[in-house]
């Protein structure tokens, strides 16, 4: 008997209740599932405090910030789904609609999924944020969380059981896979016939594994070498706050900035301008600096570490930012083409004919221009919460929300046609 076979068993058995279900009864069940992840929060927060005990020495501080958990997040977990619940339900929307000659009617119809798996690091709000968006769009879903966050992810979904057996209906619609070895992930990789979707959300490696590995069809995820690109004539103050908001509000996580390329005209203002703002204000404030990762022409120009091979191919997630000075907004669009993971990219410029280039020919999910790419995020899009970021094209690209997590039928209805 595998590790996962008789949940996953138990996760099929369990959809045709989820399909039973209203609109309005589902938007009940998530209402529930919200005001029980609040009631829980002195459990959740004291299962978390395991986890960060655990993780002390063993993961970065920066990197804890992503499985700590307060009262304000847990409450903006809840906040999520009741966003979710608000939300029009995704399924059974007729997409499209036409009659043929012959007189058959033909509909474009959205449905579920069905079992969607999730493989995901330290963030325990993915728990919360996963089960509402799946059931939502009614499909089941099996979460596989780390071992840095088993106690948070256990404490989480037991609290949305509680919601679900008050609605009499069954557990298994929000499964947790409670073994974190890598032989479960493989499993959920390989189950064919069990789960209809893979969405992989952590690291590159746990991403580019997902996506080598697996049997089942799986959506590539998260890891975000995001850049902002400073044209020559950019507001300097805007583009000051953007870059530090980019970089510093929460770098651990792949919205973050992790690259700034600088026009030449502007480079010997802005970029000392940004060293104060970045390192010297924030060592006032007893901050983390930020680290610059320095190219030639911006040596010349600020102290800092010369970049290396590497560093305009690295998601640092971390108080790093590689700047490189380019000569104008196509050598940035080329660089950018060349380094970018697909995440999120932004030009900061005054210039409409820049703004339009940069947004037609960067190949990006998201394309900012004068704005943070920190707003690359499912909440902030008015999705409710999301499933992920999708860094490819096929089926979803960009933070995935409700739409993203259903398929497709064609219901054709006709008075005795033969062909």
């Amino acid at each position: 008997m595998t590790l996962t076979r008789p949940l996953l068993t138990e996760a099929l058995a369990a959809k045709p209740a989820l399909a039973a279900l209203s609109p309005e009864e589902k938007r009940a069940v998530l209402l529930t599932m919200a005001d029980c992840l609040e009631a829980d929060c002195p459990a959740i927060l004291a299962a978390n405090a395991l986890d960060l005990e655990a993780a002390q020495g063993s993961i970065a501080p920066v990197m804890q910030d992503r499985l700590r958990l307060t009262e304000a997040r847990v409450s903006d977990m809840a906040a999520g789904i009741r966003a979710v619940a608000a939300l029009p339900d995704p399924v059974g929307r007729t997409l499209s609609s036409h009659t043929l000659p012959n007189g058959l009617q033909v509909n474009k119809v959205s449905v579920p999924l069905g079992v969607i798996a999730i493989i995901y690091e330290s963030r325990p709000n993915v728990t919360s944020d996963a089960a509402s968006l799946t059931f939502q769009a009614g499909s089941v879903c099996v979460l596989r969380g780390g071992k840095e966050s088993i106690h948070s992810n256990t404490a989480i979904v037991d609290a949305l059981h509680k919601a679900l057996a008050q609605h009499h209906l069954p557990s298994a619609l929000v499964s947790l896979v409670t073994d974190t070895t890598r032989a479960s992930a493989n499993e959920l990789m390989q189950a064919v016939g069990y789960v209809d979707l893979l969405i992989p959300r952590g690291g590159a490696s746990l991403i580019q594994t997902c996506v080598n590995s697996a049997k089942v069809p799986c959506i590539q995820t998260g890891t975000g070498i995001c850049h902002i690109y400073v044209d020559g004539d950019a507001d300097m103050e805007k583009a000051l706050a953007i870059v530090e908001n980019a970089k510093t509000s929460r770098p651990s996580v792949c919205n973050a900035a992790e690259v700034c390329l600088v026009h030449q005209d502007i480079a010997p203002t802005f970029l000392p301008l940004l060293r104060e703002r970045l390192v010297t204000a924030r060592e006032k404030k007893g901050l983390q600096p930020v680290e610059f990762r320095l190219d030639p022409a911006s040596q010349t120009l600020l102290p800092g570490t010369p970049a290396g091979p590497q560093d305009f191919d690295t998601e640092f997630l971390d108080y790093i930012l590689a700047i490189k000075v380019v000569d104008s907004v196509e050598a940035a669009i080329d660089h950018i083409n060349r380094h970018s993971t697909g995440h999120s990219e932004a030009i900061l410029t005054q210039t409409r004919a820049h703004a339009d280039l940069f947004t037609r020919l960067v190949d990006s999910a998201a394309v900012y221009v004068n704005a943070s790419t920190r707003f690359t995020d499912g909440g902030q899009f008015g999705l409710g919460c999301e499933m992920g970021i999708s860094t490819q094209k096929l089926h979803a690209r960009g933070p995935m929300g409700l739409e993203e997590l259903t398929s497709y039928k064609y219901v054709i209805t006709g008075d005795g046609q033969t062909r």
